[in-house]
């Protein structure tokens, strides 16, 4: 059995492959990023089983070349600028990238006549600005985006559709919600929140910056993600869209004062303006009971077990 993951040395495809390495030990792996992954955690007859390709899926030669070479029986796309802040100061180019690299993969998929079966990853913003009645979502709701970096993902979806029913195409779509973990980059709001107050720990930070403490999220733990990804592309229905969720809402205001509990810390908050996005969701909730139908999805990691792991591993790493 043979993976292909783009994107593979993000946080995501990093969990992944952590993943595989505990419970699909025999598979093979194939691949393609930007920059090189590391794989220092995991044992070396695992890493030996990854092909990796340096390059971009905006070039369209490279992923055909991969895909007719390698052959794979799942790719999961994980390619993407997956910042909204991001998407907010360069809305054209999150739009092209997050859109024609997956075009370029079904397009390869297509033209080599594969049969590999395909995860694309959305998100959760693709709902939109949401009325607290229709709060948690399900699959059923009505898409709605509210930023550049949602409508890639719509169209991503859209695109996904199309390969599944007018190509016949085995493609699965997830509407992600928020992830975190350990190994997450600062640039996400809950490992920022994480790594300072492990600053404030540790090296003497006196405060911390941040943006908008009254929204509301679903906070999902990337080692669930990963699992549930894996399901999806066992056992998920092609032409389908699965919310991938824990079902629960918490205010970044509590978020972090359970950060701060469990690091013993008590610092004072300052509000940065330029934190707050020009339009944002107030709650994003969402209903996981297909995901849970489907494909016997649980959740393992509870909302304080994936805090604990993150200030464990920006300690470390101050350390």
């Amino acid at each position: 059995m043979k993976y292909l993951i783009t994107g593979i040395s993000g946080f995501v495809g990093g969990h992944y492959l952590e993943y595989l390495a505990l419970k699909r030990p025999g598979v093979k792996i194939v691949g393609i990023d930007l920059s090189r992954p590391d794989t220092s955690f995991l044992n070396k007859s695992f890493r030996e089983k990854i092909k990796f390709h340096k390059g971009s899926l905006l070039d369209k030669k490279l992923i055909t070349n991969v895909i007719k070479k390698t052959k794979p029986d799942y790719i999961i796309n994980l390619a993407s600028y997956s910042s909204v802040a991001y998407s907010w100061r360069h809305p054209a180019e999150c739009f092209v990238n997050n859109t024609n690299i997956f075009l370029n993969l079904a397009e390869a998929v297509r033209n080599s006549k594969s049969k590999a079966k395909i995860l694309s990853v959305g998100s959760s913003e693709e709902y939109g600005i949401v009325a607290p009645a229709n709060i948690p979502l399900t699959e059923k709701s009505g898409l709605n985006p509210a930023n550049p970096y949602a409508i890639a993902r719509v169209a991503q979806e859209n695109l996904s559709k199309i390969y599944s029913d007018g190509y016949r195409m085995p493609v699965i779509c997830t509407r992600s919600f928020n992830h975190i973990g350990p190994r997450q980059k600062d640039i996400f709001v809950v490992s920022s929140f994480a790594k300072q107050i492990a600053e404030g720990k540790l090296l003497g930070r006196k405060k911390i910056i941040c943006g908008n403490l009254g929204i509301i999220r679903d906070f999902i733990d990337v080692r669930d993600v990963v699992r549930s990804y894996d399901l999806l592309l066992r056992k998920g229905k092609p032409g389908e869209a699965y919310n991938v969720c824990s079902g629960e809402g918490h205010k970044l205001s509590e978020i972090l004062a359970m950060l701060q509990k469990k690091a013993g810390t008590k610092l004072p908050v300052q509000i940065d303006r330029d934190l707050i996005r020009p339009v944002d969701n107030p709650e994003i909730v969402g209903s996981c009971k297909k995901l849970k139908r489907h494909v016997a999805f649980r959740k393992e990691y509870t909302l304080s077990r994936s805090l604990e792991d993150m200030l464990a591993h920006w300690e470390k790493r101050m350390r």
